[in-house]
């Protein structure tokens, strides 16, 4: 097994793009299941990460397993609009069913980034406007259109100048109150408005409606409904960006629901089909019908496996009961990492709703954040035998995004591998 490690990264450095096979940790596996990675060093790896939010049902759960096995004895390809076939039908169904509001009608991708781009070019298409607004901190995807409304790293857009007619805005700030925070978004959107377009030259708004690459910042639902209030006073579609937050992850399916927030557009994807490549742009059927035939196309987009697999995973959620298990297991994660957070001067804030929970790593002196020493915690965790990953803006936030079957008792194990790790940070700062 350490001879297959050493050769798997030779090969990953000869053959793999830094770009794609850099991320943190690289970690070796030969298989996953459940809530564990399976190393090729014999070892087994506690899971806090969902493949970064993407696999809620746990990995491999066996219903979605048994969906695409079953589906590609009928189907491998599409393309949806030259052929129909039922999954992507059933699908869209079931995905009404949950989603917020009126939203009931889609347009099936392969990413959250093409997600993303669906959303707006929809908004730019039905409103005829060229302008869009979006907030610091938010991560939207890799694509120029998505990059151009991303502002969570700057690094992530070095010599990648886009053309996108983006203003982007303050996130809601944690440290101030709801009400302090509804007077500086309408404070910013005033001098925006008075010095750089007009509202009637915005087609949308996107936002996250909690921030996640950015940092996992929980906003006041008062502030996203004053997001919503302006909106609609002036016209502009509000588009939510739920790709990393939908799917059960906050303990709703959608994190809209959380904050009883309606948007006009909902881009989601990660979570949906349980790991195959799927991610939707969903609206109003009122709304999607003046996107005609020609405005915005696929070639793979609602895959008929990845379909079946995503019919699968919200079979799993509701049979299983899993948002309802993020709500109860993810207090009870928050409340366990307090009570670390007094025996470890390294832990900043803890925040997050559901099992969407990040963990700030902090300078004890200092307060400051602490990017370089939340790199080396993830590295000890792993050696202690669990995966957590990174966010924010100096990275100095540790995501804790377990897989929504998660039990107590897995939290409790994996925050006792956390607690050695942290101990041994501390022994050696």
């Amino acid at each position: 097994m350490a001879s297959d490690t050493r050769s798997w990264l030779t090969r990953m450095d000869e053959r793999l793009a830094p770009s794609m096979a850099k991320d943190h940790p690289n970690l070796p596996v030969v298989q996953e299941e459940g809530c564990y990675y399976y190393g090729t060093d014999g070892q087994t790896y506690l899971d806090f990460t969902s493949g970064i939010a993407v696999t809620n049902t746990g990995h491999r759960h066996p219903k979605v397993v048994e969906a695409i096995k079953n589906g590609a004895d009928r189907f491998t390809h599409g393309p949806s609009g030259v052929i129909m076939y039922d999954s992507i039908l059933t699908l869209a169904d079931k995905l009404a069913e949950i989603m917020p509001g009126k939203i009931d009608c889609f347009f099936f991708g392969n990413s959250g980034t093409e997600a993303v781009e669906g959303a707006l070019k929809l908004a730019k298409y039905v409103t005829e406007r060229p302008a869009v607004i979006s907030f610091t901190g938010g991560f939207h995807g890799r694509t120029f259109g998505a990059m151009g409304v991303s502002t969570s790293k700057s690094k992530y857009r070095k010599h990648m100048q886009t053309q996108m007619n983006a203003y982007q805005l303050p996130y809601a700030n944690p440290d101030l109150s709801a009400e302090e925070n509804v007077k500086e978004l309408n404070k910013e959107l005033d001098t925006l408005f008075d010095h750089q377009i007009t509202p009637e030259e915005v087609a949308c708004m996107i936002v996250e409606p909690i921030l996640g690459e950015g940092g996992y910042i929980v906003p006041p639902a008062a502030w996203l409904q004053a997001l919503k209030d302006r909106c609609e006073k002036h016209e502009i579609l509000l588009i939510f960006d739920e790709v990393q937050t939908g799917f059960g992850r906050t303990g709703e399916w959608f994190a809209s629901q959380k904050f009883a927030v309606e948007p006009d557009i909902l881009a989601a994807a990660k979570g949906i089909a349980s790991g195959m490549p799927l991610g939707v742009t969903a609206a109003s059927k009122e709304l999607m019908q003046k996107w005609p035939l020609g405005a915005h196309a696929t070639t793979f987009g609602g895959n008929p496996i990845a379909c079946e697999a995503g019919i699968a995973t919200i079979d799993v959620l509701q049979e299983e009961k899993l948002p309802e298990n993020a709500e109860k297991v993810g207090r009870y994660a928050r409340e366990e990492l307090e009570k670390l957070k007094e025996k470890h001067p390294t832990l900043g804030t803890i925040r997050g709703t559901g099992l969407m929970i990040g963990i700030e790593i902090i300078n004890p002196q200092t307060g400051a954040a602490d990017g370089g020493g939340l790199m080396e915690v993830l590295d000890l965790a792993l050696e202690e035998g669990v995966l957590f990953y990174f966010c924010g803006n100096k990275t100095e936030v540790m995501r804790m995004i377990p897989p929504l079957i998660v039990t107590e008792e897995q939290i409790d194990d994996g925050l006792e591998k956390l607690d050695r790790a942290l101990t041994r940070f501390e022994s050696t700062s």
